[in-house]
């Protein structure tokens, strides 16, 4: 899309639907000015129209004040994932704004490192635990249910209030393999002399992260657990800190599924099968 409105304008709604919960948030460059983090039933489709005109009001922001979309492109479910990505380029072509597709990993990282720092300090000023040493950066590792032992997940290092430094990509990965490959690349931090203060495992971890699913990684350093749900908030916050690109090139704005659906994989393999027999 060309002829973007030139007008300066800070506003930023940012949208995720690919979890259970449905985010929106409303940001102006400095701060959250308004946040709606609906979870329960995923039924997406039906309320986030709604819920993006709620946040837009609570945050006396219209339309014309709206500067750009941040969306969560994924890997997480598949239809919350698309629509996400449908609504905020539906709206982007009406408002003549541009958009910018947000890694939900990534978000997922920084909101449960952010909600993990503020529970260590907690700990640290009610005496139950010292303050952190002089290790290197945390490693944040999110994760989203995937089904059959799967996970989809990343690898980024916290680095203060910045958002996380990527250190491995978005994938679909076999939690099993996942942790033996995890517990390699502390070994090799550890020769290196680069060892992260504590590893924090964030979001759905009440499946893959249990102690028999960790337990590769026993005594390999300080591992932690806790349990999150995206806010919609670090979507935009990504988007404000250019982490990801804004484009006008709607089109070129797909969702990262890391895998066919069920649905495209029969397919593909159903044409496969039909091409060998002619």
């Amino acid at each position: 899309m060309s002829n973007l409105n030139n007008e300066p304008r800070k506003r930023l709604l940012a949208l995720d639907t690919s979890t259970a919960v449905l985010g929106v948030a409303v940001t102006d460059g400095s701060g959250l000015l308004h946040e709606i983090n609906a979870s329960g039933e995923r039924n997406h489709s039906v309320h986030l129209l709604p819920i993006i005109e709620q946040a837009l009001q609570a945050a006396a922001v219209t339309a014309d004040k709206i500067g750009g979309i941040a969306v969560g492109i994924g890997p997480g479910s598949y239809t919350g994932t698309r629509i996400a990505v449908t609504a905020a380029k539906t709206l982007a072509w009406a408002w003549n704004v541009p958009v910018t597709g947000v890694s939900s990993l990534h978000a997922l990282a920084w909101g449960g490192y952010h909600a993990a720092a503020a529970q260590r300090e907690d700990a640290v000023q009610a005496g139950q635990e010292s303050a952190p040493g002089t290790a290197g950066p945390d490693w944040i590792i999110p994760l989203i249910d995937a089904r059959r032992g799967q996970v989809y997940t990343a690898l980024f290092a916290a680095d203060g209030d910045k958002p996380p430094r990527r250190l491995a990509a978005d994938a679909i990965r076999l939690m099993a393999d996942w942790v033996q490959e995890l517990a390699e690349r502390l070994t090799e931090a550890a020769q290196e002399g680069r060892m992260p203060g504590s590893l924090w495992f964030v979001g759905e971890t009440g499946l893959h992260g249990t102690a028999e699913s960790l337990a590769p990684l026993t005594g390999a350093g300080n591992v932690r657990t806790l349990p999150y749900e995206l806010e919609g908030r670090w979507t935009g916050f990504l988007a404000e800190a250019g982490v990801y690109e804004a484009s006008g090139e709607l089109h070129a704005l797909i969702p990262n599924y890391t895998q066919l659906s069920e649905a495209e994989a029969n397919l593909r393999r159903s044409s496969e099968g039909s091409l060998k027999t002619r």
